[in-house]
């Protein structure tokens, strides 16, 4: 993303951006990672493209500070990314993380050089020297586990730096120039697996920089609420229900900023969990008397994707369908003049990529894609500035039920992409039987919250089983549950035998067509948390 795409709010506009932190993005898989870390410290944060950022945008987007993220580049070949040249004469503390440690030195007049020994994983870092970005985390003489992933090391550091920690194979595993408020780190604080690693994002933003802790989703609703009043006056605002979280949250903050002048459009396609279509409707129509359409299309969707097996396939059959019918009951509403949709912070990421190309889609089915041009109407997007965890902080504080923004992540496509293979009314039905059965046993068990996301998968396989006396010819139920933190990598959830055994047991017995239960172990990487 580029300034020019989403330009930031100036100090004047208000003050819970005024004191803001620039990430120059290098194609590091956890980029965003630094955001939310920076973020969840109070200090609002945006990531640019490092094709995109000049002394000029640095400039106009006035930061406090600037962070350097890792990639997959080497410092030391000729044709390498780079951050502008202007900004070391900025007087701006700047940290760079791992391959922006790297270039940072590189630039300055240090040396970078391919290692012959590289540290991928956890590693034990010996801190050498204090140093501000250390205070009251870490002294010297101790030890700490980092996450480190690199090949190459800096050979040389540039005038005025010094070490402040090592490891066995990188004597620069952390640099510090405090004069010029210059700093680099070889391993990468904003993952988990660097466990002190917010506390020291937090020393760079606030101790160092001086930002202070002004952005959070109290503050955020009131300011996003007072924009959304400017933006729409008295126009009408169409925002279409999905039964997940974003666009929960987006009905909800513009109920409270514009009243009835919203009306939602909740297309139930027939492929969500069980009940949820009935909470969709009681919540917002009952509970909030938020003037709701309630198009109930399943059989429409489920004849569409009738024996349609390509994963693809299912994705645009949905999308295509969805706008259809969306825009078939928008249009009886009337004389609406804006669209609002929950569009995130990662969307608005990956809609262009750090290498300048188009990025990957792989969210398309998200937003209802083509419609504000069809309808002529103008885009609402309180959102987009947020990470995922940040919207449910806000769906909180307007007063939104635990039930709803503490739920798990939902596909777009909903149930469709967990019956891999040619899609029946028959195996949706299994599923959801299944799906509920397992969700339910969470619950019970009081899991549900330790876990990031849970769902049953019907396989396009069927085995023999024996049920009394007789043979049976059934699907198989997969199970897959995982924690996380971002969604970004995930482990399988460690359920005990007993617990699994309950669960196979319920959902055999239960639901007539499924006889053979598995339970899915794949980390993420390699594998993905859904199966298509």
């Amino acid at each position: 993303m580029s300034a020019a795409k989403n330009p930031a709010p100036t100090h004047e506009q208000d003050q819970l951006h005024a004191d803001r932190v620039l990430i120059v993005d290098f194609g590091s898989q956890v980029t965003q990672l630094i955001a939310r870390r920076v973020r969840e410290s109070g200090v609002y944060s945006e990531i640019h493209p490092f094709n995109a950022v000049t002394a000029e945008t640095i400039k106009a987007f006035a930061p406090k500070a600037v962070i350097l993220s890792g990639g997959p580049a080497s410092a030391h070949d000729i044709e390498t990314p780079r951050a502008p040249d202007g900004l070391w004469e900025m007087g701006l503390p700047v940290l760079g993380i791992c391959y922006g440690e790297m270039t940072m030195a590189q630039q300055l007049g240090g040396r970078v050089e391919a290692s012959d020994t590289q540290e991928f994983g956890r590693t034990f870092i010996d801190v050498t020297e204090p140093s501000a970005l250390f205070d009251g985390v870490w002294a010297p003489g101790e030890t700490h586990q980092v996450w480190m992933s690199h090949g190459d090391h800096i050979d040389a550091i540039p005038d005025g730096f010094r070490s402040v920690a090592r490891t066995d194979t990188a004597p620069f595993a952390a640099i510090a120039d405090e004069e010029r408020g210059f700093y680099g780190v070889q391993f990468h604080p904003e993952v988990v697996h660097t466990p002190d690693g917010a506390k020291l994002l937090q020393n760079f933003t606030h101790r160092i920089a001086g930002c202070g802790g002004d952005w959070t989703m109290a503050a955020f609703k009131d300011t996003e609420i007072a924009k959304v009043r400017e933006q729409v006056g008295d126009g009408r605002v169409i925002c279409g229900l999905s039964g997940g979280v974003d666009s929960a949250v987006v009905a909800a903050l513009l109920h409270e900023a514009i009243g009835d002048q919203l009306t939602c459009v909740f297309v139930d396609t027939g492929l969500m969990r069980a009940g949820e279509g009935d909470e969709v409707v009681e919540l917002f129509r009952d509970h909030y008397n938020i003037p709701l359409v309630h198009r109930d299309a399943g059989d429409l969707f489920l004849g569409k994707l009738d024996g349609v097996s390509d994963p693809e396939k299912k994705r645009k059959i949905i999308g295509a369908t969805f706008i259809d019918v969306f825009e078939e009951e928008a249009k009886k509403v009337g004389d609406a003049k804006f669209l609002a949709q929950g569009t995130l912070y990662p969307d608005v990421i990956e809609s262009v990529s750090f290498t300048g190309g188009p990025s990957v889609t792989i969210k398309s089915h998200h937003n209802v894609g083509g419609l504000p041009e069809r309808m002529n109407l103008k885009l609402v997007e309180p959102l987009r500035e947020l990470f995922k965890d940040e919207v449910r902080i806000l769906g909180r504080e307007l007063g939104l039920p635990d039930s709803m923004v503490g739920r798990h992540p939902f596909p777009g496509p909903g149930l469709a992409i967990r019956v891999p293979g040619a899609i029946t009314a028959e195996k949706v039905s299994l599923l959801r039987q299944a799906d509920t059965i397992y969700l339910d046993e969470i619950r019970n068990a009081g899991l549900y919250d330790a876990i990031w996301q849970a769902f049953a998968v019907l396989l396009p396989v069927q085995t023999v089983g024996v049920m009394g006396d007789a043979r049976t010819y059934d699907y198989v139920c997969a199970l897959r549950a995982v924690t996380s933190t971002d969604g970004m990598t995930a482990e399988s959830y460690a359920f005990t035998h007993e617990f699994l055994t309950q669960v196979a047991g319920r959902i055999i017995n239960e639901v007539r067509g499924i006889n053979r239960v598995v339970y899915d172990v794949t980390s993420k990487p390699p594998g993905t948390i859904e199966w298509e």
